[in-house]
């Protein structure tokens, strides 16, 4: 844990073993740590005790992390010299083992202060839900397409043990996971085919921006940005990348599996030539397991590296001048050195420059996985992009954070503050020139450098997550990912406290998406590290005097059970949660029971009208429904109805329906039977 709370202050050259990005505290600086707890302590005290009511007062809540971290410092330092005071009274009797005890004790308790295994207990928040804000996007306004098929990944996996990990082939069955991301696009998009799903999505993008109803045009770029967190110094072998046995050889990050299908799609699908496409997270090396993985099968794709490694088939990125982002504090609340309090002499941060790539691509294709973080709360779209500047690392925007600092310094909490998340979101490149959202949520986790986490709600039971989300409402699936998270990483949830922590719990996480819906929930005024207040006129990331509109929908479903939004329940114009059917090209589904049989429809394709028969071979009842592509129910032709034994024909006229691939699907006592037919007019 030592090694990892190093990591944090310490950025370590693997080719020089130099050190990079640290500043040496000046004078007595670090003396203001206890002293600002002792403070935080008395004036906790001098609030609470002459009016107990004060202890829910923001100010006091405030000040408590800062007293409770004096407390425990204070314990530890006492047990502490205890120890060292035994030690040594033992060595001068010459006795060894119990010296040797007490060193082991006293190592220990100061230590304690530097480990993280034992993870926070945050109480569960309680959310409003279906009050949905802001403009829904997407082709489908405010739709979230949610795939899970559990044959995705391997049950039995332990995913952070060496040669066992989650992200190997063994563990993940690519067709599976192709298959969910190509029925994920085509009800994303309404289309019967791949390649109609992404010549809807480049016309959708390209409509957006005012490029006009344009599809993929010959010779634009496409940079896929996706999450290697685990990648720094020390978790790689220098001579090949390969990931080393460590505890952070199981972290949760992009799926190489997911990665795969996606340049599948492109190339194979979308007709996007290899030497088109980029792919790499800027602030991390390129592992060996990713490249061969991609590699063999797509050769000409760029994979870009951090600084390095040409030798193994990397690029190196080039820094632009020109590709940056202006942030919307104008230096009043992030700050270069984040990791010494932040103090008001500090270097404000007010841009970020990005490599060529970004100015160069036309498209970017965010690939993030889904996980609770330390500081954040969660980390989706808007947090992966923490790794596309060309900083060493992304300290200088934890400010715009809940927990700038991580636990217990939950130092920003509540709502109506500035979040940098906004910024990025609203961007013109990291955020417009976003093509689709792809969520990998196939291993998800609490925090971000952790290991996965099996899923103990429904319909997970107790397995992976094995899920993708696909929009195109930036909003309407980070807000979908935030409901997941934050109903199963609950204080009930059995290893809470020990291996699991409710990061997501913290008060204000989805703050950025209630601004980045809308702008009535900005902030009027920002609270500058230098403890003054400062008029706030908006987000505008190109400071061009040009403020963002609302970039999508957020609001929470009704429970964890249902899962439904407003457009699912019909109350307003918020999120659709959808989930494609299963349905089957067949003419029958062979595990229906032989009891119910549903037969294809004659003539197919048809105009206008169709002959649908079915028999039963033994009563039941009975619902006879018409799907189109997406999954959407278009006709109900029978509604539960009790049926006897026998052979029905329904004879249906689609006259009202436009040309196209349907479903019907038979449902009898709970099996399901399908068929598809094609109207053709």
């Amino acid at each position: 844990m030592v090694t990892r709370f190093l990591q944090k202050f310490v950025k370590t050259c693997p080719k020089t073993g130099r050190f990079r990005g640290i500043k040496p505290l000046k004078g007595f600086a670090h003396l203001l740590f206890p002293l600002i707890g002792f403070l935080a302590l008395l004036w906790i005290l001098f609030r609470v005790i002459s009016k107990p009511s004060r202890i829910n007062y923001p100010c006091v809540k405030a000040a408590m992390p800062f007293a409770a971290g004096f407390i425990e410092s204070v314990v530890f330092f006492i047990v502490s010299a205890i120890a060292f005071l035994k030690l040594k009274k033992s060595f001068f009797k010459y006795d060894y083992i119990f010296a040797a005890v007490f060193v082991t004790l006293a190592i220990g308790a100061v230590s304690y202060i530097d480990s993280d295994t034992i993870q926070p207990k945050f109480p569960t928040i309680y959310q409003e839900p279906n009050e949905p804000m802001g403009t829904a996007q997407g082709i489908f306004p405010g739709r979230v397409v949610w795939m899970h098929d559990p044959d995705a990944t391997n049950e039995n996996c332990n995913p952070n043990e060496y040669g066992d990990g989650w992200f190997l082939p063994k563990n993940n069955d690519q067709n599976v996971i192709d298959e969910m991301l190509s029925t994920g696009l085509k009800s994303l998009t309404g289309t019967t085919s791949d390649a109609e799903a992404w010549d809807s999505i480049f016309i959708y993008h390209n409509r957006n921006i005012g490029k006009g109803d344009l599809g993929y045009s010959a010779g634009e770029k496409i940079f896929i940005k996706i999450n290697i967190v685990s990648g720094w110094g020390g978790n790689y072998d220098t001579d090949d990348l390969s990931k080393v046995e460590n505890g952070s050889y199981g972290i949760s990050e992009t799926s190489p599996q997911i990665v795969l299908a996606a340049l599948r799609q492109l190339v194979d699908t979308a007709g996007i030539p290899q030497e088109n496409i980029y792919i790499g997270d800027p602030l991390r090396h390129i592992y060996k397991h990713l490249y061969d993985y991609w590699h063999p099968e797509f050769p000409n794709v760029h994979y870009m590296d951090h600084n390095g490694y040409t030798n193994l088939g990397r690029e190196v990125l080039v820094p632009s001048d020109s590709a940056k982002i202006e942030y919307s504090d104008r230096g009043k609340i992030l700050r270069t050195n984040v990791w010494y309090n932040s103090t008001p002499g500090d270097d404000p941060v007010t841009e970020d420059h990005f490599y060529t790539i970004y100015d160069e691509a036309e498209y970017i294709l965010n690939l993030p996985m889904l996980k609770g973080h330390k500081r954040a709360g969660m980390t989706a779209f808007a947090k992966n992009h923490f790794g596309s500047h060309t900083r060493e690392d992304a300290a200088h925007l934890h400010n715009g954070l809940v927990a700038p600092t991580e636990m217990p310094n939950v130092t920003r909490s509540g709502y109506g503050l500035y979040r940098v998340q906004v910024d990025i979101m609203g961007d013109e490149i990291l955020g417009k020139k976003n093509l689709v959202y792809i969520l990998d949520a196939l291993w998800t986790a609490d925090q971000e450098i952790s290991f996965p986490k099996k899923f103990t709600m429904e319909p997970f039971n107790n397995d992976w997550m094995s899920s993708i989300f696909l929009s195109l409402d930036p909003v309407a699936i980070e807000s979908v990912g935030f409901d997941f998270l934050r109903s199963e990483f609950t204080v009930d949830r059995p290893d809470i406290g020990d291996n699991a922590g409710t990061y997501v719990q913290m008060d204000g996480v989805d703050d950025y998406l209630e601004q980045a819906a809308d702008p009535v929930n900005w902030p009027d005024s920002i609270l500058g590290t230098d403890g003054e207040y400062y008029p706030f006129t908006g987000y505008d990331p190109e400071n061009d005097g040009t403020v963002i509109a609302s970039l999508g929908t957020h609001e929470h479903w009704n429970n964890p059970i249902d899962k439904e939004y407003s457009r699912n329940l019909k109350t307003g114009d918020g999120i659709e949660l959808f989930t494609p059917p299963i349905v089957s090209v067949e003419n029958t589904n062979p595990e229906v029971p032989a009891d119910f049989v549903l037969h294809q429809n004659y003539p197919n394709p048809f105009n206008p009208s169709t002959t649908i028969e079915f028999n039963l071979k033994k009563a039941a009842n009975v619902e006879l429904n018409v799907y189109d592509a997406t999954g959407k129910i278009v006709d109900v032709i029978i509604k539960n109805e009790f049926k006897s034994e026998g052979t029905y024909k329904v004879v249906y006229n689609a006259e009202r329906l436009a040309s196209g691939v349907y479903f019907v699907h038979l449902t009898a006592d709970n099996s399901i039977s399908t068929i598809k037919m094609i109207l053709m007019k």
